[in-house]
């Protein structure tokens, strides 16, 4: 095996890596440990790197480089990211230089949401669409945008912020952002779990939900799609509620773009139909009508590789 590439996604928790060929193909995965003092992260990819080489019995000449996503605004062409304090970077640090001059390969590095964007496009459910819209709704909602094949990164790495549209002018939660309203406070597993507690609290009607919450204090998302595919109508509510703010924010980007595919990913998109039937309603409600009638909105089918294979992508075509 020659020109190897070598994909990262960089998480919170834990640090997924690859080893891909230049088709996309996944020759080894592994996770390691994210380590949240931000010291130690990349020391720990490339000695993570290197055992994996060995174990193998690869050499670092059968590489041609690395890609890396990781959690916040970063400016491309530098390799720099901006202030990751929930990885303990509180300052811009060069993420690009510090992975090249620790593994000794070529790097590039992204925005975790453009680099799961490509992936889906290169391998997953956007394959052969240049236009592209990419949502994560999971604890909060990542977004990436590709315009005839290229990540729209911006004037300072901030392009496809799309969880941070407002939806909410008057009245919304407050965002890990700062802003009130995004739409990350509603369609994300977290918002949708406290609109249906808000619900429940502020009503009487009857429900599975009512009945879970008083047993445990809990409601999470899955319960809320689980409830309604079981025809609770305080769940269908909520589950309105959220897709007709969602499908509102995604035709005005949609409307900027005029993509071929939506593409919907995160642990909120297992819900599959009961999520994507009323979004297509309210997106087709709302976007341009020649927009509606271009864009398809699907679920994304790579889940947890998304990253490591765009990633690979990004190595493959920026050396």
């Amino acid at each position: 095996m020659e020109n190897l590439l070598i994909g990262i996604d960089l998480g919170g928790t834990t640090v997924k890596l690859a080893f891909i060929t230049q088709e996309g193909e996944i020759v080894t995965k592994w996770e390691i440990p994210t380590d949240k003092s931000g010291a130690k992260i990349i020391p720990d990819i490339a000695e993570a790197i290197e055992a994996k080489m060995n174990e193998l019995k690869l050499s670092k000449e059968q590489f041609a480089g690395v890609g890396m996503g990781a959690p916040g605004p970063i400016h491309f062409e530098e390799g720099v990211i901006y202030k990751a304090t929930n990885l303990g970077w509180r300052e811009m640090y060069p993420l690009k230089a510090e992975l090249e001059a620790n593994i000794g390969l070529p790097t590039v590095v992204d925005n975790d949401a453009n680099v799961a964007a490509i992936g889906e496009m290169w391998k997953g459910a956007g394959e052969g669409a240049k236009d592209l819209l990419c949502v994560t709704l999971g604890t909060g909602v990542g977004g990436g945008i590709i315009s005839n094949g290229n990540v729209v990164r911006g004037a300072n790495g901030a392009g496809g912020e799309i969880g941070h549209i407002t939806s909410l002018v008057d009245g919304g939660a407050l965002c890990g952002c700062g802003k009130t309203g995004c739409i990350e406070t509603i369609a994300s597993a977290t918002g949708i779990a406290r609109l249906a507690k808000e619900a429940i609290q502020g009503g009487n009607e009857s429900s599975v939900l009512r009945e879970q919450f008083e047993q445990t204090g809990e409601v999470t998302s899955k319960d809320v799609f689980e409830a309604a595919g079981k025809g609770d109508l305080l769940a269908q509510e909520i589950i309105d509620n959220v897709t007709t703010h969602l499908g509102l924010a995604l035709s005005h980007v949609a409307n900027g773009l005029n993509p071929e595919k939506i593409v919907i990913g995160g642990g909120v998109s297992k819900a599959g139909e009961l999520l994507l039937l009323p979004l297509r309603k309210q997106f087709n409600r709302f976007a341009f009508p020649r927009v509606a009638e271009a864009a398809e909105i699907t679920i994304a089918t790579l889940g947890n590789d998304a990253g490591v294979i765009g990633a690979a992508y990004l190595a493959k075509n920026n050396q």
